[in-house]
């Protein structure tokens, strides 16, 4: 197996993909509704990947070093028959894990056949406890109680679930203790992740940033945490664990202690295109290298390019003048 790297040594081990660009949530963060509304232009079906390319196309990566495929979206539950790529993929010599990141709203309806496709494991997004407070945000009408089966389902699938909150002041900083205090009684993992500047429609300024260290102290005025040793080179969340039990927090802190130099991370969007970083501003379409009948070596070879020029590390050098002025694909797009 050949194991390429970028400018900055960096191995190509993780690679997300995105299956489809849409939502059934318009998250104000992430798809607002003035942005992302009825008369928005979705990708046609027949400029998403089919089940075939994505196959053919995650083989050689894997081939290239990738272990690990995260299926994400918009929100991928929305692909019909995702099970059917699961299964594709599971039986690809050399991967290792294969996750999918979700808003849980259909994750009840499929839990069991995913995990039956050969699905490991599942990142629910979810913002807040409170009805209000989460309708505010998913601005859908959709409320956390069907989110919470459809988590509850995966657990008892036998689905390693996390859960994923996004952290905004104003937003949801008052759900930080009811999320952490749930979580920890289902002993189900907790994710915090600092409110970051993806794409151009969300808004972002530092000044709605909660930070890894404020969070902390918060959790550490009710619960007794103790840091977790990272588990392979290139994690990205920095985990504790409450004292006396198996069932951990993390912070995914990309705003105030960036992972950039550690980050193992390629993207393909649901139309083929490879991006190198969650804030890039241009990626190279696959797919028409697949459409065209390029050779396997010639799309190894191309991908291999493509990595090894690499040398983007946003988070390391965010200021205000390129969050107000780089222009970044949409998180929606790009998956998260």
């Amino acid at each position: 197996m050949t194991v390429i790297t970028d400018k900055l040594g960096r191995p190509l081990r993780d690679l997300r993909i995105s299956v489809i660009d849409r939502c059934n949530f318009r998250c104000t963060y992430c798809m607002p509704r003035e942005i992302f509304g009825r008369d928005f232009a979705f990708m046609p079906k027949e400029e998403l990947l089919s089940f075939e390319e994505i196959e053919k196309i995650a083989g050689l990566f894997i081939e290239l070093g990738v272990k690990k495929i995260r299926l994400t979206g918009g929100e991928p539950l929305l692909r019909r028959d995702l099970d059917v790529l699961i299964q594709k993929l599971t039986a690809i010599e050399g991967l290792e894990d294969i996750g999918l990141t979700t808003n849980g709203s259909l994750l009840a309806a499929h839990a069991e056949k995913l995990k039956a496709a050969g699905l490991h494991r599942v990142n629910v997004s979810l913002d807040a406890l409170n009805d209000e407070v989460f309708k505010s945000i998913n601005d859908s009408n959709v409320g956390t109680k069907r989110i919470l089966k459809g988590i509850q389902q995966a657990k008892e699938c036998g689905l390693d679930v996390k859960v994923n909150m996004v952290v905004k002041k104003g937003m949801n900083d008052t759900e930080v203790i009811p999320m952490a205090e749930y979580f920890k009684e289902q002993g189900i993992s907790l994710r915090f992740i600092e409110f970051m500047d993806v794409g151009q429609s969300n808004g972002w300024n530092f000044s709605h940033v909660i930070t890894k260290k404020e969070i902390f102290a918060e959790l550490s005025r009710h619960f007794d945490l103790e840091p977790v040793e990272p588990a392979y080179f290139g994690e990205v969340a920095k985990r504790y664990r409450y004292k006396g039990t198996n069932t951990e927090v993390g912070f995914i802190t990309s705003v105030s202690e960036s992972f950039c130099s550690a980050c193992t991370r390629a993207r393909m969007a649901a139309d083929g295109s490879m991006y190198n970083c969650l804030f890039a501003e241009n990626g190279f379409n696959f797919r028409d290298m697949l459409r065209s009948g390029k050779t396997e070596e010639e799309i190894k070879e191309k991908i291999t390019d493509i990595w090894s020029m690499r040398s983007d590390r946003y988070s390391d050098e965010r200021t205000a003048e390129t969050v107000r002025n780089k222009k970044k694909i949409e998180m929606s797009y790009i998956g998260g």
